[in-house]
């Protein structure tokens, strides 16, 4: 496979109402394929997501998007720009970071998760020296990422709760 320069062409989900983001690195081809995130069939984020809100797998992008707003749940991914081979973030390169620190000021965003080290990695070094907001790491939900199966997802990944209104949940 070669090595391309590839754009993230589709946009965060946030609304007013968001309270935490959960921020990727870069999509996928499969994502980039389908305009929208974690699209690749085993990727477990839609079916992580649905188990800790105790709702149905999202199947649309319209199911998605209002699965995650309607928990005050944000997403979008470090990375604006980059080269990359596939969908191989072990070859990202040449890195141009998304514009977060916009997105914090709009929003009343109150915590920002990773999902997975280099999220948190590139975020650590682009992004929190302009904001000054932590990131708390969450293991990927990748397929790539067999040491962790749904349930030790699950156990790690519930603690974006904690910073939810649980009684508008």
């Amino acid at each position: 496979m070669k090595e391309i320069h590839a754009d993230h062409d589709f946009a965060p989900v946030v609304d007013e109402n968001t309270r935490i983001l959960i921020l990727g690195t870069f999509p996928s081809v499969k994502s980039r394929e389908s305009n929208f995130y974690y699209g690749h069939p085993q990727n477990r984020f839609w079916k992580l997501l649905a188990r800790i809100f105790s709702c149905p797998v999202p199947q649309t992008v319209e199911e998605k998007k209002w699965m995650l707003l309607s928990h005050h749940t944000g997403i979008w991914d470090v990375i604006e720009s980059c080269d990359i081979i596939g969908s191989s973030d072990s070859s990202i390169k040449n890195v141009v970071p998304a514009d977060i620190q916009g997105l914090l000021q709009r929003f009343g965003i109150q915590a920002v998760f990773a999902n997975g080290r280099l999220a948190e990695k590139l975020y650590k070094k682009y992004i929190f020296p302009e904001t000054g907001v932590p990131i708390h790491p969450l293991p990927s939900t990748s397929p790539a990422n067999a040491a962790y199966s749904l349930e030790r997802l699950y156990e790690q990944w519930s603690q974006i709760l904690t910073f939810l209104d649980e009684g508008g949940v």
